[in-house]
C-alpha cells in the first residue's frame, strides 16, 4: 500500500471521531440542552489543555520566544476580529438565533484539524510505524474534543443533526491537511511551526472569551461545581495524551 493511501485512510479514520457524538442524538432534546453546559466545559478544558500542553510546547521547540508570542497574539486578535465581523453580519439587529461563538469554534477547529493532517502526513513520510502511532495519539485527543465541540454547537443554537453534520464537515479538514502535507512534504516542517501558535491563539481566545463566560452563567451552585470539575477533566485528558505521543 502506498504512503499516500496510508495518509488518506488514517486521516479519514480521524474524522470518524466526530461520530462518537452520535449517541448524544439519542438523548431527548431537553436532556441534551441540560448537559450542553457540561460539554462546553469539557471543550473549554480541552482547548486550553491542547493549547498550553501540546501546541505551544511543540512550537517553542522551533520558534524563538518573541516571535512565538507575537503569532499567538496576532491569532488572538484575528479571532476577536472575526467574531466581531460575524456578530455584525448576523446579530446587528439583536436577532441572533445562533450565537457567533459557534462559528468561531468551527473556524478554530478547522485550523486545528488541518494541522493534525499535516502532522500525520509528515509522520508517515518519515516512517509508516510512526504514522500509525501519531494517528492513534491524535485520535485519542480528538474524541473528548469532538464531544465538547458538539456540545458547543448545541449550546450556540444549532439543532442536533445540523451540529453533527457541520462538525463532520469541519473534521474533513484533517484529510485536506494530509493531502497537502503529502504533496508539499518538503515544506511541511517549515509550515507547521507557524500554524501551531496560530491554532493555539485561536484555542485560547475561544476558551477564554466565549466558552468560559458561558460556563460562568450557570446559576446553580452544584451544576457550577460539576461544570468546573468537567473543565478540569478536559485539561487532564489533554495532559494524559502527552504520554501517548
Amino acid at each position: 500500500m502506498s504512503i499516500f493511501l496510508y495518509i488518506i485512510l488514517s486521516t479519514f479514520l480521524i474524522t470518524l471521531c466526530v461520530w462518537v457524538a452520535v449517541f448524544l442524538l439519542a438523548l431527548k432534546k431537553d436532556t441534551l440542552q441540560r448537559i450542553s453546559i457540561f460539554l462546553v466545559s469539557l471543550s473549554a478544558g480541552s482547548f486550553l489543555g491542547g493549547a498550553f500542553l501540546h501546541l505551544l510546547p511543540e512550537a517553542a521547540e522551533k520558534i524563538e520566544g518573541e516571535r512565538l508570542y507575537m503569532i499567538v497574539l496576532c491569532s488572538f486578535i484575528f479571532f476577536f476580529f472575526m467574531e466581531k465581523l460575524l456578530h455584525w453580519r448576523h446579530c446587528h439587529k439583536e436577532n441572533c438565533s445562533i450565537h457567533t461563538f459557534g462559528y468561531i469554534n468551527l473556524l478554530g477547529d478547522s485550523v486545528h484539524n488541518f494541522i493534525d493532517g499535516l502532522v500525520i502526513a509528515s509522520a508517515f513520510m518519515i516512517d509508516i510505524r510512526l504514522g500509525f502511532v501519531t494517528t492513534f495519539a491524535i485520535a485519542l485527543h480528538e474524541i473528548p474534543q469532538e464531544i465538547g465541540d458538539f456540545g458547543v454547537l448545541i449550546h450556540a443554537g444549532f439543532d442536533r443533526v445540523k451540529a453533527l453534520v457541520i462538525n463532520y464537515l469541519v473534521a474533513l479538514a484533517v484529510v485536506l491537511g494530509g493531502v497537502v502535507g503529502f504533496f508539499v512534504s518538503s515544506s511541511v516542517e517549515s509550515i507547521i511551526p507557524g500554524l501551531l501558535p496560530f491554532a493555539a491563539g485561536g484555542f485560547i481566545y475561544i476558551a477564554a472569551s466565549d466558552l468560559m463566560p458561558e460556563i460562568k452563567k450557570e446559576p446553580d451552585f452544584k451544576r457550577s461545581v460539576k461544570s468546573f470539575l468537567i473543565f478540569l477533566l478536559g485539561v487532564l485528558l489533554m495532559y494524559a495524551a502527552k504520554f501517548i505521543e
